[in-house]
């Protein structure tokens, strides 16, 4: 029986890929290198040290990963300030949860400073969620399945009896490895590489009435 629902952030609750992406390549170009929005797509859901390491190491850039993460948040507080908006369904879907007795989470790759960055600039606050778990709280990042083991664990529920909310690849197989159902929206990437997941839909505001009933 379905007992909570664990939400990813980026992506899924808040419109941010383009944000977070300018500031990276902002981040970059103080360092001296030009590098593309495109070069982030492989490394999207894996949290930004994977992010940015990622996209330096195509480069052979060196980069201080933990310093840079720090300049990027900063640069991304400042371009994203008044334009950050939830996606579409978003409060209807966690009060249809809510409604139904469920616990909600959100379990994000992202620094807390970026969860609190999203939920204040969007009006979505901590109260709407049971828990939060960051990027901070796990060691090993998504693909891994530890940030929705730590956030099942908090809820003090079974990873079975959870559902993960996700849009990225790396997300997918977290949830999966965690051994929880997935639900995965086609609001970051095609289909074809969400595969793995339960139920593919548009966006919150197109899930079916089944994935809930569970």
């Amino acid at each position: 029986m379905l007992q909570g629902v664990l939400f990813d952030m980026d992506g899924v609750l808040v419109d941010t890929e383009q944000f977070i992406a300018r500031a990276s390549v902002e981040m970059f170009r103080e360092k001296g290198l030009d590098v593309k929005l495109s070069d982030f797509i492989p490394f999207t859901g894996m949290g930004e040290i994977r992010y940015l390491g990622g996209v330096a190491e195509k480069y052979n850039f060196p980069l201080d990963v933990m310093e840079a993460k720090k300049r990027v948040y900063k640069i991304y507080g400042e371009i994203a300030r008044g334009k950050l908006k939830l996606l579409p369904g978003v409060k209807e879907f966690i009060e249809k949860c809510k409604e139904k007795g469920l616990k909600t989470a959100v379990a994000t790759s992202a620094d807390r400073i970026k969860l609190e960055i999203n939920l204040r600039e969007t009006g979505l606050h901590q109260t709407y969620f049971d828990t939060l778990v960051t990027a901070e709280d796990v060691t090993n990042k998504k693909p891994d399945p530890d940030i929705y083991l730590k956030a099942a664990e908090k809820l003090k529920l079974s990873p079975e009896h959870c559902l993960v909310v996700e849009d990225a690849p790396a997300g997918v197989q977290a949830g999966k490895a965690a051994g929880a159902r997935v639900l995965a929206l086609l609001t970051s990437f095609p289909e074809k590489e969400l595969t793995g997941a339960d139920w593919i839909v548009k966006d919150l505001a197109h899930v079916p009435e089944e994935v809930l009933e569970g």
